[in-house]
């Protein structure tokens, strides 16, 4: 028996463990503080009325001889994927249904995407990035290549045609930096995919924070993505899914002249038994006319607390990028602390909890992410707190 020692390779904590460690720690220290959260992105606002109603009658459905469901399709069933069909028709980009498979939420899929492409592969990710598109690839042992996102670029890097790479990371709007692509940016991404014979994978998963014209809510908006491109979405932040675990990936069937679509299809009905019925019929009522305006006004929640983090941080003269397309706030940590610092600083003088950008990638050392998934009372406490310390 041999192990994967890859696993060896990769952080032995997860960045966020590691700061919910931290935090039990000071909250044992210390049990008459209350400690506000601007750090994970997890959701506080509850299901929309419209995806509750579906969820119950979706469990009534269960509790019936006549209408009970067992096995369903992995790939999701034809209701819920012709309604995400019908959202993307919505901005005049076509997905067929076959193109179209639901998961668990995007982290997975980002992840178990990996199954159908080789080892061998070289991955190109930027720096600031999400922790599991490293990660994952870490302990497939694949050879990893960084561009450099920074604040001369707007943490938006570009292509560079001198760098060859097989399987190119992308998410936009950005986790962590909140930076999102313009259309025109993306189509220079999608003509290096296509020139190089390289694949992009594409996080989606904040697409609906976007306000902005001009800006790219998906890869497909870009001609050619087509056959260079798979995009993963996800419910968790459009429609407060974190604990209800419900999202989508599109494998178009012309990327890698069909081989993809099929593999992906032959690994999901191998390894993945679908997500649970009543949770599809939940994410089908997303997208219904009530649905769609119940969570816009969620987002529009978040986005305010976003804008009330923005005006703090203009006030006090941080540097700071996204919270205008983006729930997540990234900003440049004061009177030239490291991101740690500034974490155990804004921890024990404010009760306040962010991210360390540190944990995103070396380029993300000497930065901080906040988020806006709070409530509103918590934010705007944690917005005082902050200015009142940094203001000394």
């Amino acid at each position: 028996m041999k192990l994967n020692e890859n696993y060896f390779n990769v952080s032995d904590s997860y960045l966020f463990s590691a700061i919910a460690g931290k935090v039990a720690a000071y909250q044992a220290a210390h049990p008459q503080k209350k400690v506000l959260r601007l750090g994970i992105g997890d959701v506080t606002l509850p299901l929309a009325p419209a995806v509750v109603s579906a969820l119950r009658a979706a469990s009534e459905e269960m509790g019936k001889s006549e209408t009970f469901r067992g096995y369903g399709p992995e790939q999701g069933y034809l209701f819920l994927k012709s309604a995400i069909a019908g959202y993307y028709k919505e901005r005049g980009i076509r997905v067929d249904d076959g193109e179209i498979f639901v998961s668990d939420g995007a982290k997975s899929d980002l992840g178990n995407i990996l199954d159908i492409f080789g080892r061998d592969n070289t991955v190109l990710i930027p720096d600031p990035v999400y922790p599991v598109y490293v990660d994952t690839n870490v302990m497939a042992g694949r050879k990893i290549l960084y561009m450099n996102a920074s604040r001369e670029n707007g943490f938006l890097p570009m292509p560079d045609y001198s760098v060859d790479a097989d399987l190119i990371y992308l998410c936009s709007p950005n986790n962590p930096t909140g930076a999102a692509y313009s259309v025109r940016q993306l189509q220079q991404w999608v003509d290096y995919a296509n020139a190089k014979g390289a694949v992009i994978l594409y996080d989606a998963a904040y697409e609906c924070f976007v306000s902005e014209d001009g800006l790219a809510r998906s890869v497909f908006c870009a001609e050619g993505a087509k056959t260079c491109a798979v995009e993963f979405c996800s419910l968790s932040k459009m429609a407060g899914f974190t604990g209800t675990r419900c999202g989508w990936t599109v494998v178009p069937e012309r990327l890698a002249q069909g081989k993809a679509n099929k593999m992906w299809l032959r690994r999901q009905t191998t390894k993945f038994n679908g997500v649970p019925y009543i949770v599809q019929r939940a994410a089908e009522a997303v997208f219904s006319p009530e649905g769609r305006r119940q969570t816009a006004e969620n987002v529009d929640y978040y986005m305010n607390n976003a804008r009330v983090i923005a005006q703090a941080l203009e006030e006090l003269g941080i540097w700071f990028t996204g919270g205008k397309n983006s729930p997540y706030i990234w900003l440049e940590c004061p009177h030239g602390m490291d991101s740690w610092q500034f974490f155990d600083y804004l921890l024990e003088n404010a009760q306040v909890v962010g991210t360390p950008g540190a944990g995103f990638g070396v380029n993300g050392e000497g930065y901080f992410r906040l988020t806006a998934f709070g409530s509103k009372e918590t934010t705007r406490e944690a917005v005082a707190r902050i200015k009142d310390l940094l203001s000394r």
